[in-house]
């Protein structure tokens, strides 16, 4: 079969375990074992032809995989990634030769992937630093210096990534607002990941959540894994599945069927903070991927059904900012600290909620 014009075909190689429970369903071990992949692209590829067990090919979705099998894929993935420096305006709170700390907006992403080639975080520091454009499948090859921005582990993590991630340290969701610390040198990177694996870095978020917390500080922990019926998010999962997360909360004011959360990172886990927050049963606001993005306290009926329908259309994100970082300079040695306040959407809605509900709306006092 000729591999579309606009990609190339890549082969990997599986071979299942001897400790592989027998019988499960191709489709469901590969989406789960090909990295950024889910199930419907699996079930396509083996329509297609694409997928050989044990030397032959197979067509069934439903084939059941063994102890001792040898699964071929042929992989139909677009060439690496060279992106272009592009002149998008950044909100930069603090810059030296060694960093760069930045509020990011909502809605920007941070950095290249596939459905993300232009537009992104990075493309816009590449236009900041002055560099010229880069390749994800020699990134690492740079220097730092000629970039300007860290480049060590700014390349593909696999095969097929398109990844391309010079000086970032660390990630905020796409529609997540706030600080993100950025390193220039490969000095600095390792010194800031070391703080982050150390979990000394200082990082705090505010939220606006569906109903008030009771306690109003406290401590959520669980382990956390992609969710096995969507793979585009993280479930709470049994004890030793997926990656521990501690995150503290503390309600910073009452807005009745709402409230304004500060939330304190202990660890650093993909959507560590929507996650816990709808785990106990006060998802974050339009936040659709947690089902936030729908009235979860107080009656979904007429004006009311109405004013969060218009609050919505304001904030059509998460409502969620990251407002504190703090760790210590790598190259001073110094602790610093910085400070962003929730951007306007967030602080719209907010207001409106105080104004029109409040912590006494629906009382009977």
């Amino acid at each position: 079969m000729s591999t579309e014009p606009d990609k190339i075909e890549t082969v990997t190689t599986i071979d299942v375990p001897p400790g592989q429970e027998g019988g499960v369903r191709i489709d469901v071990y590969l989406a789960s074992k090909l990295p950024s992949t889910t199930r419907a692209k699996v079930q396509r590829g083996i329509k297609e032809g694409r997928v050989d067990v044990n030397g032959k090919t197979i067509k069934r979705t439903s084939t059941g995989v063994q102890p001792g099998d040898t699964i071929v894929c042929r992989i139909l993935r677009p060439p690496p990634m060279e992106i272009e420096p592009e002149d998008i305006p950044l909100d930069i709170v603090f810059e030296d030769e060694t960093l760069i700390v930045l509020d990011k907006p909502p809605g920007m992403v941070v950095h290249p992937a596939f459905g993300h080639r232009t537009g992104t975080l990075v493309h816009a520091l590449l236009h900041h630093v002055g560099a010229g454009p880069l390749a994800a499948d020699t990134v690492e090859d740079e220097d730092d210096d000629d970039v300007g921005l860290a480049t060590a582990t700014a390349g593909s993590r696999y095969d097929g990534d398109p990844t391309i991630r010079p000086g970032l340290v660390h990630r905020l969701d796409k529609d997540t607002s706030g600080l993100m610390v950025v390193a220039k040198t490969d000095e600095a990177l390792a010194d800031l990941g070391r703080q982050f694996a150390e979990r000394t870095i200082r990082r705090e978020y505010v939220a606006l959540v569906w109903g008030v917390p009771d306690p109003a500080e406290g401590r959520i922990e669980s382990w956390l894994d992609r969710d096995p019926r969507n793979r585009k998010r993280v479930a709470v999962r049994p004890e030793g599945e997926g990656k521990w997360a501690a995150t503290n909360y503390w309600v910073e004011e009452d807005l009745g069927h709402l409230a304004l959360v500060r939330f304190k990172l202990e660890t650093g886990r993909t959507h560590q903070i929507r996650v816990h927050a709808k785990h106990i049963g006060h998802p974050v606001f339009a936040d659709e991927t947690y089902n936030g993005a729908a009235i979860r306290y107080g009656p979904a009926v007429g004006s009311r059904k109405k004013f969060f329908d218009n609050l919505f259309r304001a904030l059509p994100r998460q409502a969620l900012h990251a407002r504190t970082l703090g760790f210590r300079h790598p190259a001073t040695g110094e602790d610093v600290f910085f400070q962003r306040e929730m951007p306007d959407d967030m602080a719209y809605v907010a207001r409106r909620i105080r104004e029109v509900e409040g912590a006494g709306y629906g009382s009977d006092s």
